[in-house]
């Protein structure tokens, strides 16, 4: 699983700091249980820390009622078991879209323990997003049965890059009227929690190698196909947030020199040619109905013509745009993820031969290139596992 001692709201903690370096090793004993009870002298062997660390880890876990310990036998010796109590600690995550709101609640073992998604109107304020999250989050709980005090934060994204300086959300985010706008301050205010915030598209990596397939890959691009188009990057096993958080926005890379006028004031702009806005513009023409996302999963997937077309010329171009990305930092991996999942292969083949086209020969063919099989939940799982990356959960109420 990947681990990170950086702030997702900008304020890296010092690597070498006791407090950096005990949640690190909590972290990593949490994350050795979630494959089932073991021994203290197990857990030494599986995370490398000494015996001495790790009796004084699950000391301080056991106090904070996040791991269980009883008396047993290895190898003839007597010994302590260490088993995870999942639901001592759960974390939140919320996921802001366009014209959706998305709330989960998650216990240490990755469990999903109540969830629900919501309309918001379109070009809503991020005041109105925020009191949905809020009245969300309090039916989950009632109705789960779920105690507030167990919450050891709340971890939320939002379609566009935010600086991680600040907590604010930056200039080009598919929610104009958000921009400038602290979501960190408020969202901790409203919910009084500890909250930490990210652009989903960073969410939706970090969910693919906690909740998903990947754990084991340390070099992962993913790609959001939406409204929006954006990247999230694991390097080296870990998030990659460049200086102030601003990373991934391939969705304005150019690829057409003197195409159209992008939001960005740029022409020719990546999302200009595969976005699903660009794609329903394309498909109600003619005076047909305007289409929604859902509807172009169900005309691809019925064969239709047109859909087809759009589809593979969208998926053509993110496969160009993903083959300068790939030739410069060498993925594993590149999952996409985003509204149009369902389509599989109709999307994946073409953003295939466009990587192959445009990457290094030896690149394009070691790259493996898949959809998520976590669909549109991706982004909201990753903010819950956020909370589990930088939490002190030795230590909440």
């Amino acid at each position: 699983m990947v681990s990170t001692l950086r702030s997702p709201t900008g304020s890296p903690d010092n690597p070498g700091s006791q407090s950096a370096l005990r949640r690190q090793n909590e972290q990593r004993i949490v994350e050795a249980l979630m494959a089932g009870p073991a021994t203290q002298a197990e857990l030494s062997r599986t995370t490398g820390l000494s015996t001495a660390t790790v009796s004084n880890i699950v000391k301080v876990l056991h106090e904070a009622s996040i791991v269980a310990t009883e008396p047993t036998t290895s190898s003839g010796r007597r010994a302590l078991s260490v088993r995870l109590n999942s639901n001592s600690a759960v974390a939140v995550g919320i996921d802001f879209g366009r014209r959706h709101l998305r709330v989960v609640v998650s216990n240490l073992a990755y469990d999903i323990l109540a969830e629900d998604t919501v309309s918001l109107p379109l070009g809503h304020e991020a005041d109105v997003g925020i009191a949905a999250a809020v009245d969300v989050l309090d039916s989950l709980l009632e109705d789960a049965g779920i105690d507030r005090r167990d919450i050891v934060g709340v971890g939320a994204g939002i379609p566009g890059p935010i600086d991680h300086r600040t907590g604010s959300v930056a200039q080009g985010a598919i929610l104009p009227e958000w921009v400038g706008f602290n979501l960190l301050t408020h969202l901790e205010e409203a919910l009084e929690l500890p909250v930490f915030v990210d652009n989903d598209a960073n969410l939706g990596a970090l969910s693919e190698v906690t909740w998903g397939p990947h754990s084991g890959v340390s070099n992962l691009i993913f790609v959001k196909i939406g409204s929006g188009i954006g990247a999230g990057l694991i390097i080296n096993g870990q998030p990659f947030y460049g200086h102030v958080g601003v990373t991934g926005e391939i969705g304005h890379a150019t690829i057409v020199e003197h195409g159209q006028i992008c939001r960005c004031g740029n022409r020719g702009c990546l999302e200009t040619l595969a976005s699903t806005t660009t794609m329903i513009d394309l498909l109600s023409r003619g005076g047909r109905e305007r289409v929604t996302p859902d509807d172009i999963v169900r005309m691809a997937l019925a064969r239709d013509t047109a859909t087809l077309r759009v589809i593979d010329d969208a998926g053509l171009a993110v496969g160009r745009a993903l083959g300068n990305v790939a030739n410069l930092i060498n993925p594993e991996v590149i999952v996409l993820g985003g509204p149009l999942t369902e389509v599989g292969d109709l999307l994946l083949d073409p953003v295939r031969r466009g990587l192959v086209r445009h990457a290094v020969p030896l690149i394009g063919q070691t790259t493996t290139v898949t959809m998520s099989a976590l669909g549109v939940r991706a982004e909201v799982l990753g903010a819950a596992a956020l909370v589990f990356q930088h939490a002190d959960i030795s230590h909440h109420p």
